[in-house]
């Protein structure tokens, strides 16, 4: 985004090694390209769209634009000779996008192992579900993803039809909304049944009130501002599974925003 050309493939090639190598063969995810929406790159061109969170962007952007998208999954594939890599796949809305993505991927490997250049042949494609689509399919998205993450804030902005940058109805935006909470126990559930990895990304997974309907639902991975991780990890340790369940059977029977965030705020712990 702060560039003035598309990265060409050596550019991202060598910007995914570094990454890769400092994580010393720690996990690295790298999203795909995820523009559209409020993120606007000029020397792409995108055509101006009427509402532009519901149009082309991220994956569909990308599957729409192969030569741009395989660029970047070469040089991700490449890098991730140097480490563990997986890729994940913004804004999800159905399986095809996955077995579409899976086919590119598909076709590189190919590619690769003609002129014998080095990957990890399995590298795992996982999706980020952050639309109300995506939820309502997780257990068939479970079924084609390596993992899951997810999003937060955009599940929330699409769960609830509200413009997270709108103030007038600001009010509506919450994690908290009984609706995203079932909607976000019902993906854990489904990621958990098939026995993948799923982990939520947003402000909601440090969020102190959050963290214990999250121990509960059975989320595995919290992916948090590094300043917050330490915070994050006390919170965790301060409640036990079963404490949590309690706690979720009580606030998932609740019908509004502010009961189930007074149930919370009455059941913190210090």
């Amino acid at each position: 985004m702060d560039n003035n050309h598309l990265p060409s493939e050596e550019e991202q090639f060598e910007a995914y090694k570094e990454a890769v190598k400092l994580m010393q063969n720690k996990t690295v995810i790298i999203r795909t390209l995820d523009i559209g929406g409020d993120k606007d790159i000029p020397y792409l061109h995108m055509s101006k769209e009427d509402n532009p969170f519901l149009g082309y962007r991220a994956v569909r952007y990308c599957l729409g634009n192969p030569d741009t998208y395989l660029l970047q999954l070469r040089a991700i594939m490449r890098a991730s000779a140097f480490g563990k890599v997986k890729i994940m796949l913004p804004l999800v809305t159905c399986v095809d996008e996955i077995r579409s993505v899976k086919k590119l991927v598909n076709t590189i490997k190919l590619d690769f192992d003609a002129k014998g250049i080095a990957y990890d042949s399995n590298i795992e494609i996982g999706c980020m579900i952050e639309t109300a689509s995506a939820s309502l399919i997780a257990d068939l998205l479970a079924k084609e993803a390596d993992f899951f993450s997810i999003g937060t804030n955009d599940l929330t902005q699409y769960t609830m039809s509200v413009d997270r940058g709108n103030a007038d109805v600001a009010y509506l935006y919450s994690a908290f909304q009984p609706s995203v909470l079932r909607s976000i126990r019902h993906i854990i559930s489904c990621a958990n049944a098939a026995g993948i990895p799923v982990g939520m990304c947003g402000e909601a997974a440090a969020d102190p009130l959050m963290i214990p309907l999250l121990i509960a639902f059975g989320l595995t991975e919290y992916s948090v501002n590094p300043v917050l991780v330490l915070t994050a990890r006390c919170i965790i340790s301060k409640w036990t599974k079963a404490e949590a369940d309690a706690l979720a059977d009580k606030v998932m029977s609740l019908s509004t925003k502010d009961e189930v965030i007074q149930a919370l705020k009455e059941a913190a712990k210090e």
